[in-house]
């Protein structure tokens, strides 16, 4: 007989969740696209509030068009629903990587930061995040840890670089 399963840690369930979220490459995208939107917003906002809402209608904009390729490149295998509803799951991994971005901004804003101190908060929250993500995919390959750490390091300066990248170009 065979040993009965056992149910994964709480520990182990919110990791899986949140591996799921932000570990995908609409995720990845997403907190790029993201960052680059508040960059690129700050130039033009008098207020956090307005560099916020800008952002996100953005990101949602950039969100309706993945959704809508998706769609269309998979209609003709699923049809409609089916890859509506895949386009959906596919690219929700955008709007989850901007909400620790979001918060930040959101509690810059409630402690009255400046609206350059927020956007700097919001970098490097967007940093944290892919330095995280690099540290990951690294520990996933069995990397050393000094490794590890040089490879998350380098992909989020490589994720700030295109950040910096698209707010050159805008």
């Amino acid at each position: 007989m065979s040993a009965p399963a056992t149910s994964p840690s709480v520990w182990r369930r919110i990791v899986t969740w949140l591996d799921v979220r932000f570990r995908s490459p609409a995720a990845i995208y997403g907190l790029i696209v993201f960052t680059a939107f508040v960059t690129i917003a700050e130039d033009h906002a008098e207020s956090i509030e307005d560099m916020l809402a800008t952002s996100v209608a953005s990101l949602v904009v950039f969100f309706i068009a993945h959704v809508f390729a998706h769609t269309l490149t998979e209609h003709s295998e699923h049809g409609f629903r089916g890859a509506t509803r895949n386009a959906l799951r596919h690219g929700a991994g955008m709007l989850y990587a901007s909400v620790p971005s979001i918060i930040v901004l959101v509690v810059s804003d409630l402690t009255g930061a400046t609206l350059a101190d927020a956007v700097d908060n919001c970098l490097l929250t967007a940093f944290i995040v892919l330095a995280i993500l690099g540290y990951h995919a690294f520990q996933s390959r069995r990397a050393p840890v000094l490794g590890r750490i040089l490879g998350a390091l380098a992909t989020a300066m490589l994720g700030i670089f295109i950040v910096i990248l698209e707010y050159g170009f805008h």
